[in-house]
């Protein structure tokens, strides 16, 4: 099975025995302590998937204080190896407040065989996924390096392989003249990743000129695309330049493509068909050199087939399609994006701020339907509202925005009829499907153990646990 190891700590020669068969049975290696010393030393040493470890290493200690002692130092001599606490019944108060804290999990004194091997089982898996994240993420942040000493990426910050692919790919196509269809959420990144591709093509130095062109009403289309002359319309006492005009020998980047009227799509296809356009209240026919990037957050192939975006436009847009992931997708570029953020109010405000490990972790459970806006105004408000330098969870203002329960539960567990709290029913249902292995239940739910804990605070939700007969 897996390579990585489970460390067993007990002072009790006759548990770690029982424990040694249980996962050898199972196939797994373990290594075992009796001491925290020698447990400490092998975190250090092993290549470790999992500590299972008592609260409690002298006979006639029941604090469960040597336990919390050695939870604290394995979390800092490692911070991502899960910690599973074995305890007797009187020291479950303590463990629910040491899993809350950082513990993986724990387990009851006397333990139940199936229910420790399919926790373990599981913590090792999210251990092998946890490791492998981090290395696709060093790998990500070499061919970042690699690419950024080539290119102007135009200070953005990712850490994620699929926002590498998009500004490659984006590198790649800026030399060329071709037309390019940034598509993405609202508050992706859209203008940034069409920067890069100005930034490193042969118009680098040319005029980069931005247009909404989704809020363009049609009566102001043709002024503000091609200019107009003094006298066009009602109120143009002078020459107004139009924005091809400004952006000539450099890119026009058109933003909201997918929302402009029947009336503009009509009027711009004739301008990318020839060419050629003029000025309203002019004859006089003018011709720029423009490379056009345009951004959408629209299903254009959808509103095609709906009849609201042309055809024959979109394909002179599309030339090269740049899609950007939403940040839910991407959740290695949040942390990177945060620090990043965080660094830029440093600069601005004199005042450093680190965060609280629970705040990170919220920052990874929530799914960010505001994408990278919204992370840059939860960052703001965070250091506005934080009372030291250290922000916590609370300040980020998340409140239940980890994911959904809805899409990861099992088709043949329908909510009950009648249920007053669905989402509380889900979550009971979850529970009771995983055994009331809480590692086992918040993968269920595709979030952390933490975010699972403070759901089922919030909802109401206690584990019973009962010591056997």
């Amino acid at each position: 099975m897996s390579g990585l190891k489970i460390l067993l700590v007990d002072d009790q020669p006759a548990v770690l025995a029982a424990l040694e068969v249980l996962f050898e049975v199972h196939g797994f290696e373990t290594v075992t302590a009796q001491t925290p010393e020698q447990a400490l030393a092998l975190v250090r040493s092993e290549e470790l998937g999992v500590v299972l470890q008592d609260m409690n290493f002298h006979r006639d200690a029941t604090s469960g204080e040597e336990g919390e002692a050695l939870l604290h130092a394995i979390r800092k001599l490692d911070p991502d190896l899960p910690v599973v606490l074995m305890t007797a019944f009187q020291s479950l108060e303590a463990a629910v407040r040491l899993v809350r804290a950082g513990a993986s999990d724990y387990i009851a004194k006397p333990w139940n065989d199936d229910k420790l091997v399919a926790t373990v089982k599981n913590l090792i898996r999210l251990r092998e996924l946890s490791q492998e994240n981090l290395r696709l993420r060093a790998s990500s942040n070499r061919m970042r390096a690699g690419l950024a000493s080539e290119h102007d990426l135009c200070g953005l910050i990712y850490a994620s392989a699929a926002m590498h692919e998009v500004v490659r790919l984006a590198a790649k196509v800026a030399p060329s003249e071709a037309a390019v269809l940034v598509t993405g959420p609202n508050g992706s990144g859209k203008e940034r990743v069409a920067q890069i591709v100005q930034a490193n093509s042969r118009r680098k130095d040319k005029p980069f000129v931005k247009v909404n062109a989704g809020g363009l009403p049609d009566e102001l289309l043709e002024a503000e695309l091609f200019g107009a002359e003094a006298g066009a319309y009602t109120g143009a006492k002078k020459l107004r330049i139009g924005r091809f005009e400004e952006a000539d020998g450099g890119t026009l980047f058109l933003d909201e493509i997918g929302n402009l009227s029947t009336m503009g799509q009509m009027k711009l296809l004739r301008v990318l068909q020839t060419g050629e356009f003029q000025r309203l209240g002019s004859n006089a026919t003018r011709k720029v050199d423009v490379r056009l990037i345009s951004a959408t957050n629209a299903d254009l192939p959808r509103a095609i087939a709906q009849g609201t975006f042309r055809e024959d436009l979109y394909f002179r847009l599309n030339v090269i399609e740049l899609a950007i992931p939403p940040l839910c997708d991407r959740p290695d570029d949040v942390l990177p994006l945060a620090e990043h953020l965080l660094g830029a109010h440093h600069t601005q405000s004199g005042q450093p701020y680190e965060m609280t490990s629970d705040a990170r972790q919220a920052l990874i459970d929530y799914e960010w339907p505001g994408n990278v806006r919204e992370l840059e105004n939860r960052i703001q408000r965070a250091t506005l509202v934080c009372q030291a330098p250290r922000i916590t969870e609370g300040d980020l203002g998340l409140g239940e925005g980890g994911k959904t329960s809805s899409t990861s539960l099992p088709a043949q567990l329908p909510p009950k009829a009648g249920a007053a709290d669905p989402e509380r029913a889900e979550l009971e249902r979850v529970l009771v499907q995983s055994g009331g292995v809480v590692a086992t239940a918040a993968a269920m739910l595709g979030i952390s153990r933490q975010a699972l804990y403070r759901r089922m605070d919030r909802l109401g939700v206690e584990l019973e646990r009962r010591p056997k007969v």
